[in-house]
């Protein structure tokens, strides 16, 4: 926002910018069944999805976009209304609408939420609460393959995009496999640092669910308590057969979701 000299005072009144949108092309197919306030909806989300309107833009008012578009009134409301309870928009008062931040759609593959994250554009960031050794309970031995009560190296991570909490990772790793530098950990994710160590990832063995936030959890994430959160707990291998991964996750589903592909069985 930059001023103006204004000539009823001689001082400077702000120059009110265009909102982020009046900078976007969308576009309505009349001649589609698709209702014209779910097209609108969809050319929104994916413009928030791809960091076309970053967190913070404003929207504009109802009236602009809808006298832009040749839409009623209600029709961009409703769209609107759509993205509002996703929790994509939020309406401000003596502000506007508002974006928040897109919703991280996670393919259910063999890559890491760092690096998934940067392909989104979403600039991950990585906070290690845990780096340390500890002995393997029942539960970390039997997914590594190892004795109960050998050594393993805990990681425990908060990963944030646009600085709000979306993720806390617990990673369980052999101690021997690579030198696991907090600094460094904090710079990248954690299978690129496997793959500069010369690891090679090859197959994994996943299980997503859900559950509620403790307090805890809440504080931590950002969520009330009670809020759903999305869990995963992962086994990755090398090429070689070895467990060289256990991982226990859980993820804000407001923010976060996984995505499956599925094929029909012959």
């Amino acid at each position: 926002m930059s001023d103006f000299p204004d000539p009823r005072t001689g001082g400077y009144s702000p120059r009110v910018s265009k909102p982020e949108s009046a900078l976007l092309d969308f576009a309505v197919d009349r001649s589609s069944p698709v209702p014209l306030y779910y097209q609108l909806a969809q050319q929104l989300e994916g413009a928030i999805e791809h960091g076309r309107l970053a967190p913070g833009s404003l929207l504009g008012n109802e009236i602009e976009l809808a006298g832009r578009l040749g839409l009623s009134r209600p029709t961009v409301r409703q769209a609107i209304q759509s993205l509002v309870d996703k929790g994509l928009l939020v309406r401000r008062r003596g502000v506007g609408t508002q974006v928040v931040h897109s919703q991280v759609k996670r393919p259910l593959e063999l890559s890491s939420l760092y690096d998934d994250l940067q392909a989104a554009g979403q600039s991950p960031a990585t906070q290690v609460r845990r780096n340390e050794i500890q002995a393997a309970s029942a539960e970390v031995a039997a997914a590594l393959g190892v004795a109960e009560g050998s050594e393993v190296v805990l990681l425990e991570r908060l990963r944030s995009t646009y600085g709000e909490p979306m993720a806390y990772l617990s990673n369980y790793i052999p101690p021997d496999l690579l030198n696991l530098d907090t600094a460094k950990l904090e710079a990248t994710g954690l299978y690129r640092l496997m793959r500069a160590a010369g690891v090679t990832l090859h197959s994994a063995q996943q299980t997503v669910g859900a559950r509620s936030a403790t307090p805890d959890e809440g504080k931590l994430l950002a969520e009330d308590p009670g809020a759903a959160l999305l869990t995963m707990r992962r086994t990755t291998y090398d090429d070689k057969g070895r467990a060289v991964e256990y991982g226990t996750h859980i993820y804000r589903a407001s923010r976060y979701a996984f995505e499956f592909q599925l094929l029909v069985r012959s």
